[in-house]
């Protein structure tokens, strides 16, 4: 019988795909015009999505914990989420599948594992031996709400607490349930704290209630005990310490009120606030750390968080930023019956991580080594750079070593755990843009570079008198919105939400200038404009033969207004009149602000485009697009949407919303100035209406629709050297711009020879005429040379500005040109270029200069773009998307070939619309929570070396010796009183636990397999060393008890001797 083979039956449906298309092209293209086929690499093989690391601040912390002998801190958070810090660049982020809140973490000290209890009374065992954690076991209670729980070190039985009061014990090895219960449901209404008595195991303190012979009765909220295991002390709600004896347990030996106002006549001091947790730690030189959280006193209203340390005399208190969620004393031994020696604090805030110095005066803290401050205020907008001049970052690093703040702690870093990966990965730089402390943040890896603060050139208001009434939202006027960088020329440019643009360049040098100001606005013309009318001609652009010049005035008041008082032709933000000191590091080039018009506030900037090259920035919004000569600080062009079209527009002009009588034709530069203006007015937030609104139209979006806002916003810019006409037969510079209604425009650019004559000769800005047309709103665009690699913009590398040249230099400079970066550069000038479009829709290739539409694809119908890159990757470039229906997907190029297309997560809220991005080497990120960046990979080789990339979080360590009891204290009883847990919590005395008060979920082995889970030749050798040392450890221990017992029975066999004779001595007198 003849097999049936389908991989046959796929080959002939590929061909017979292949050779339809083929026809298709024929027909689109015909013979003597088609277009050169490219060889292209990438494969659908090549693609994998899968997350690689997580950075910043855990959102919504919970919990807290501390491995004293691996030296990692773990934080759990109220969404399930679960955070591990070692050294810096050892990070780990896990993820419960619940998302219940996470209550408490205990690590099995030093064995690699933690136990996490959830809110829904769920408690999960981590394998911390791996490098990615997993769950090894999970055990679900069925009747009781679990509250607390304790592990003592060095045990294997775990005290869990319950609502009742009940305490049950779980084994850890198992995570199975011990029959044995301490049944404290009719002394305890709720079960928070759980405490053993380091010398004497069998004593267990409770907290809430405790009662005590005398029926002391006090609201409790935590308990800490001496590591002599005779003293305790007890936290209470009413802001009072007591210490208690557990020899005399009548009273309390000592009551102290840390916060409490002495009265006199010997009256109790007044109530305070709860102490909601206190550490009693010991040091061998000196009185005992009592460290408390809460406490204050009620008349302290307003006073932020404090964190108060007691040491002998001395009280500290440390004000905090944010609430305290939870803190930890760190310690030298993590015995408990040994003195403590306690070195750091670490304070787990509501949005920060504190580490505290306890062994220098004032308390100083330690500097973190963590990326965790990008969230000092919202973030905004993120920008994602790899592949950046090797020559960048040790330049930010340099000038943002001086940003640093002073009095931290000379020490270094405390939690050093863990070892850092094998994998090396090509330095990536990150560029994230703040909110309401208008900071640009850049990182490499895991450390903060450099900060830029933009609100700096601006005067801040003092009183609420200088804040106009307006119907803007109530929203930060200096956040950020667009961010455009050129990492090679360091040139860096800013659009703020008050439609302000700032150009910033970088130098080493410190400086002290005036601010330049330019100001811009639209005209708006009351004109009719009927149905089925074309629009105007395209006016000839401002500039465009002589730009206009700043005219050197000195601080002008312009502040103006209309007949009937409302605001005219002034911006939202006052700019600083006085001389500013700038730092080295980026400093203010020129400011662009967009003013009123007839009383209504600027619109908003929607696209953003610098080139070092040319010298040039423009932007644009919903009425039309401005350029600026930054060099000479002139403005090129300064028209409407409309306009660009001239006699060619496609679309039927309405009259536009709320002016139905006003239609905006005209557009030109009225006032262009250097200086301040009036105070400043609050502009709209850039998730009020922008974004929202995009995505509106964005899901009605097509070029043939009429029924179209009249406004078209520019969605694109970029800066290329293409052929801007068909007929052109070289490339020359010019602008593309891309419009919401899918329209392309491309605007051709004169540029002057460099050097001085480009400071004294003008740019010459001109409409080519070319017009394409896709369909959704333009989002990117990118160009290929004839071999299918990416042609970026041309640069000017950087250089300092600052510093006198020399007359070498200058001639140098005299002969500079653009540079061009362009992997075609040596090819012919005949050849052609490859211009592709990426909308929120679909996608073009259009061939150059014939503007053939070489490939095509629609990406999506029922939903839209959010972002689309065209990224390197393999060493070719492909095209990437991310939908707002959550799907991730690449397009080969030029082609268009669907590559990937995976679901990863639906679109949420604003922020990861507004934050996700691609870029290089197959690497993306996004804003996942207020205080977190995601970051991603869509590379399959990048998964499939993502192992050896990241870091381990456990380590061989060997266990720091046991203190030692000494002879009398062990033949006496003095030391501490071990406890048989195995024999009173087994299962052969305490049988087994009932099958209906928790549900056991196995994993895939008990401790036994946590401890074999590290793989590698080290670490067992590691492992067998340490087993040695344990091993010798306890044979030691056993040879000192032997003697002791020796030496006991010597002494019992002399005294019985004794005995014996002084019997017969009597016996014979009798």
């Amino acid at each position: 019988m003849r097999k049936f083979n389908i991989r046959k039956v796929l080959d002939g449906l590929t061909a017979g795909s292949s050779s339809a298309s083929q026809q298709q092209q024929q027909q689109q293209h015909p013979a003597g015009t088609r277009e050169p086929e490219i060889q292209e690499t990438l494969q659908s093989e090549h693609f994998q999505l899968c997350k690689t690391v997580r950075h910043g601040f855990p959102y919504q912390p919970s919990a807290l914990a501390f491995d004293p002998v691996q030296k990692i801190l773990a934080v759990g958070t109220q969404t399930g989420a679960l955070r591990l810090f070692g050294r810096p660049g050892v990070e780990c982020y896990c993820q419960h599948d619940s998302g219940a809140a996470v209550i408490q973490l205990q690590f099995l000290i030093n064995e690699g594992a933690l136990v996490s209890a959830l809110a829904d009374d769920t408690l999960h065992l981590w394998n911390l031996r791996q490098k990615r954690p997993a769950i090894l076991h999970s055990l679900k209670f069925c009747r009781e709400r679990v509250t607390f729980c304790h592990l003592p070190f060095q045990s294997k039985w775990l005290y869990v607490g319950t609502e009742r009061g009940n305490i049950h014990i779980v084994n850890v090895e198992s995570f199975t349930l011990s029959g044995y219960v301490i049944m404290w449901n009719k002394a305890i209404e709720l079960l928070f704290n759980i405490s053993d008595n380091p010398m004497d195991e069998g004593k267990v303190e409770f907290k809430k209630y405790i009662y005590l012979l005398n029926a002391y009765i006090l609201a409790i909220h935590s308990v800490a005990w001496h590591h002599e295991g005779k003293q305790f002390i007890c936290s209470h709600s009413d802001g009072t310490l007591t210490i208690w004896n557990v020899r005399s347990p009548a009273k309390p030996m000592q009551t102290i009120t840390p916060h409490g106002k002495q009265l006199k006549d010997g009256k109790k001091p007044e109530p305070c606030k709860p102490i909601l947790k206190v550490e009693f730690k010991t040091t061998r030189s000196g009185e005992p750390f009592i460290i408390l959280s809460g406490g204050l006193s009620y008349d302290t209203v307003g006073r932020r968080p404090c964190l108060t340390v007691m040491h002998g005399k001395s009280t500290a208190v440390l004000e905090m930023d944010y609430s305290i969620v939870d803190f930890l004393t760190l310690c030298e031994t993590p015995y408990p019956n040994d003195f403590q020696e306690p070195y750091a604090v670490v304070v787990l805030l509501e949005k920060d991580l504190v580490l505290i110095d306890l062994a220098q005066n004032g308390y100083p803290i330690f500097e973190n080594p963590y990326p965790l401050s990008i969230h000092e205020s919202p973030v905004t907008c993120c920008e994602y750079f790899a592949g950046c001049p090797g020559d960048l970052i040790p330049a930010l690093y340099s000038v943002g070593a001086r940003q640093k703040r002073q009095g931290y702690s000379k020490k270094e870093w405390p939690i050093n755990g863990g070892n850092w990966g094998l994998g090396v990965q090509n330095i990536t730089l990150y560029s994230f843009c703040i909110k309401v402390s208008n900071k640009c943040f850049f990182l490499v890896t895991l450390q903060v570079l450099y900060k830029l603060k933009t609100s700096k050139v601006f005067e801040k208001s003092r009183n609420k008198d200088d804040r106009p009434n307006t119907d803007i939202v109530d929203e930060d006027p200096y956040a950020i919105q667009i961010i455009s960088w050129c990492p090679e020329s360091r040139m860096l440019c800013i659009a703020g939400v008050s439609a302000h643009v700032i150009i910033y360049r970088f130098s080493k040098q410190e400086v002290i200038t005036e601010m330049l100001e330019v100001r811009l606005l639209y005209e708006i013309n009351d004109v009719e404009s009927p149905e089925g009318e074309q629009a105007p001609p395209l006016p000839t652009p401002v500039g465009g033969a002589t730009p206009q010049p700043i005219p050197p005035q000195s601080h002008p008041s312009t502040s103006s207004s209309s007949s009937d008082g409302l605001r005219d032709n002034v911006p939202c933000l006052k700019v600083k009149n006085s001389p500013l000191k700038q730092s080295p590091g980026y400093q203010t080039e020129l400011v662009i602000q967009l003013v009123w018009v007839g009383g209504e506030p600027p619109q908003q900037i929607t696209s953003l485009a610098v080139n070092s090259s040319y010298g040039l920035v423009v932007f644009g919004n919903c009425n039309g697009i401005a350029m600026v000569d930054y060099l000479q600080k002139a403005v090129l062009l300064n028209l409407g949407t409309i306009e660009l079209y001239g006699s060619n527009d496609p679309y039927r002009r309405e009259p536009r919303s709320p002016r139905k009588s006003r239609q905006p034709s005209g557009a030109g530069l009225c006032d262009i100035s250097e200086g301040t203006v009036v105070p400043e007015d609050r502009c709209k937030s850039p998730t009020s209406d922008i974004k929202d609104n995009s995505f509106s139209r964005s899901r009605s979006s097509s070029v043939t629709s009429i029924d179209k806002e009249s406004r078209e916003a520019i969605s694109a810019l970029h800066f290329c050297e293409t052929f801007t006409r068909k007929a052109d037969s070289s490339p020359s510079p010019c602008l593309w711009v891309g419009t919401t209604l899918g329209t392309v425009l491309v605007i051709a650019l004169n540029l002057p020879p460099g050097g001085e004559q480009r400071l004294l000769q003008p740019v010459i800005v001109s409409p080519s005429g070319t017009i394409l047309r896709l369909k959704g709103a333009i989002l990117r665009m990118a160009f290929l040379d004839t071999t299918g690699c990416l042609v970026p913009p041309a640069y000017e590398s950087w250089r300092e500005h600052n510093v006198p040249e020399e007359k070498d230099e200058k001639e140098k400079l005299k002969k500079r040109r653009p540079v061009s970066v362009s992997p075609s550069s040596s090819q012919e000038i005949s050849e052609n270029q490859y211009a592709v479009i990426c909308s929120e829709k679909q996608a073009k290739v259009i061939s150059l200069p014939t503007q053939n539409c070489a490939y095509k694809q629609n990406i999506t119908e029922t939903s839209f773009v959010l972002r689309g890159d065209i990224v390197a990757l393999s060493n070719s470039i492909c095209l990437a998307c991310f939908c707002a229906n959550g799907h991730i997907m690449t397009f080969s190029l030029p082609s268009l070939r669907p590559l990937l297309d995976v679901y990863y997560l639906p679109l949420t809220n604003m922020r990861i619309a507004r934050t996700f991005c691609f870029t290089n080497n197959g690497q993306a990120l996004y804003l996942v929570s207020p205080t977190e960046i995601q970051r991603l990979t869509y590379s399959q080789e990048t998964c499939e070396n993502l192992q050896e990339m990241l870091g381990e979080l456990f380590t061989p360590v060997e266990a720091p010796e046991a203190p030692n009891r000494g002879f009398f204290k062990g033949l006496f009883g003095g030391g501490a009183q071990s406890l048989d847990r195995e024999e009173l919590f087994g299962e052969s005395s305490s049988g087994k636990a009932s099958r209906s008060l928790a549900q056991h979920i196995p994993g895939p082995g008990g401790i036994e397999g946590v401890k074999g889970a590290a793989s590698g030749v080290v670490g067992e050798l590691a492992r067998a060393r340490l087993a040695l040392d344990e091993r010798g450890q306890k044979l030691g221990d056993l040879e000192e008890r032997t003697a002791a017992m020796l030496s006991s029975a010597d002494s019992f066999s002399k005294h019985a001797h004794e005995v014996c004779l002084s019997n017969k001595y009597l016996n014979k007198i009798a």
